[in-house]
């Protein structure tokens, strides 16, 4: 018989990288989404006639639905989540009800379902900022901004969940991602769009805040090889290898879109802003997980895919799609 699996937040930018990823690979899986739909996610990620694949629409909070759900699933992969850290910092309560709340129904439903693993989605922004080095799994969490706090919340709790009660909970930490399908708010897609239509593109402070870059079908085969291969209560950092300042990131667009410095506008620093992170994930690299895109070569690609995909995004940024 199949694994049923539950992935919430899946037509959603990683989440449905994912589940395309999955029935590419594994067209015998039966994937239920659950996805609320809000400006962050579209239909339009997902392939609605594969057989193989539901679409639900709810909210993960919404404790009956969760419960049927959970109740026809054999596994739940969660990325469901508020990520934008300058919506955060401008209103945070929807970030705690979703990354706290929400990841607490889902646990609480798999509890009571038996469900035979949860992989807990989350980000390297749990850590702070790190001068130099690397974090290891083991690093205290010091999260910078409401969105880093809630997700620190909603790890610190799946982990709960499996030391107070055995549940298998397994947890990933990524860094920054790019690729297709990403949403117009993120600084790739932003600053991508907006030099595609000839505007300029905000650069926070002086530019030096350091990334570690990871596309998100590198991010996806890990998080399969933490589904399929990783241990119960235990953390997987997941990077790409290839670590920027904003400044430097800035060029490569700027170059990859035939723009010049004129096109960059110095914008006031984010509030809290990290100055750097970078993940050791030596973890599950022993797991088989290596990145398989190379950084320029990637962004080469993504940036063709926003060129040639005006009618996915345009409605995304501004509503509708320009005359």
């Amino acid at each position: 018989m199949s694994t049923r699996l539950l992935v919430t937040g899946a037509a959603g930018f990683i989440g449905s990288a994912y589940v395309r990823g999955l029935l590419t690979d594994q067209p015998d899986l039966r994937v239920t989404v659950l996805d609320s739909l809000t400006y962050a996610g579209n239909r339009a990620n997902l392939d609605l006639t594969h057989p193989s694949l539901d679409l639900v629409e709810g909210d993960i909070c919404d404790t009956e639905l969760v419960d049927r759900l959970t109740a026809e699933a054999d596994q739940i992969v969660h990325f469901a989540a508020e990520s934008h850290v300058d919506r955060s910092i401008t209103g945070s309560a929807e970030f705690i009800r979703t990354n706290v709340l929400g990841t607490h129904t889902l646990l609480d439903a798999a509890l009571r379902h038996g469900i035979d693993r949860f992989v807990h989605i989350s980000t390297d922004e749990v850590y702070g900022s790190i001068e130099k080095g690397s974090w290891p799994e083991t690093d205290p969490l010091r999260p910078n901004s409401p969105y880093s706090a809630s997700k620190a919340s909603s790890d610190l709790l799946a982990l709960a969940y499996h030391r107070t009660h055995g549940l298998d909970v397994r947890v990933t930490r990524c860094s920054n991602n790019y690729g297709p399908y990403q949403h117009p708010e993120k600084v790739i897609p932003l600053f991508v769009t907006n030099l595609l239509d000839g505007k300029r593109v905000p650069l926070y402070g002086d530019g030096q805040n350091v990334r570690d870059w990871l596309h998100v079908e590198d991010h996806c085969a890990a998080i399969e090889c933490v589904r399929t291969r990783g241990g119960a209560g235990e953390i997987y950092n997941i990077g790409g290898g290839t670590e920027l300042s904003n400044r430097e990131l800035t060029g490569l667009l700027l170059e990859a879109c035939g723009a010049d410095w004129d096109s960059v506008e110095y914008v006031t620093d984010r509030k809290g802003h990290d100055l750097r992170y970078s993940v050791d994930w030596s973890k599950v690299a022993d797991l088989g997980y290596t990145p398989a895109h190379d950084f320029r070569a990637g962004l080469a690609e993504t940036v063709d895919w926003y060129r040639s995909n005006r009618t996915w995004w345009e409605p995304a940024k501004y509503g509708h799609s320009p005359a």
